[in-house]
Order: C-alpha cells, then sequence, then structure tokens
C-alpha cells in the first residue's frame, strides 16, 4: 500500500535552542527534516535534552542547505554541505558552519528519537 505524507504536517516537531525538527512516521521510514540556525552545536543546543555527552543517533542524511561540521568521538571530523549524501555514526558533535541555516533531511529511523528527553 502507497503512503504519503507532507513534511508540512508532521507527526512531530521539536524545537530546541537554535533549531528545530519535524518528524514523520511511515511504514518502514521515521523521515526527519531539520533546521539549525546559525550558532547552533549540539553540545549546546541538544546535549541537555538527549542526556549524553555527544549525539549517539546515527544519521544517514542529505544536506539541503547550509553547512555542517561533524567531529567524531575518535577526533576525525567531516563536513557537509548542499547536495552532500552522508553516513554518520553514533558518537558526534556537529555545529553550523557559516552564517546560514542548515537544514538537513535525515532517513536512518533513529532521527525519531533525537531531541527528545531521555532519548538521543
Amino acid at each position: 500500500m502507497t503512503e504519503i505524507k507532507s513534511i508540512e504536517k508532521p507527526d512531530d516537531r521539536r524545537d530546541f535552542p537554535r533549531g528545530h525538527l519535524e518528524v514523520v512516521n511511515l511504514t518502514g521510514l521515521v523521515f526527519g527534516m531539520a533546521t539549525f540556525e546559525p550558532g547552533w552545536r549540539w553540545t549546546e543546543s541538544v546535549k541537555d535534552i538527549a542526556g549524553t555527552d555527544l549525539c549517539e543517533v546515527h544519521h544517514n542524511g542529505y544536506c539541503a542547505e547550509g553547512r555542517m561540521r561533524i567531529l567524531m568521538r575518535d577526533g576525525s571530523e567531516g563536513e557537509v554541505g548542499p547536495g552532500d549524501v552522508f553516513v554518520v555514526p553514533p558518537g558526534h558533535d556537529a555545529w553550523v558552519v557559516g552564517d546560514e541555516p542548515c537544514v538537513v533531511f535525515d532517513f536512518a529511523g533513529g532521527i525519531g528519537e533525537y531531541a527528545k528527553s531521555g532519548g538521543r
């Protein structure tokens, strides 16, 4: 059976300092669209909500707008920008680079728990 939902009418919306997340749940897919404003950093905006030192969500994503830098627990780093498809395992910090918002689409499923109290 075909399922179609609009991100304009998400099943859930989570606001956090300098950003927000919209989540749509479909059979076999949890889809998230996150908007991070300039100055957003996971360890400053989401850490206290998640209750972990680093983001422990696995991300399979696509960067539609803006730029984001990612720092892994092991010290390795990477940066995503418009048109980049990425996989980021748990155990990372991330922050917006530059003066424009970063818009990311996430298809990994764990985004359903992102920025939830007691979540990841």
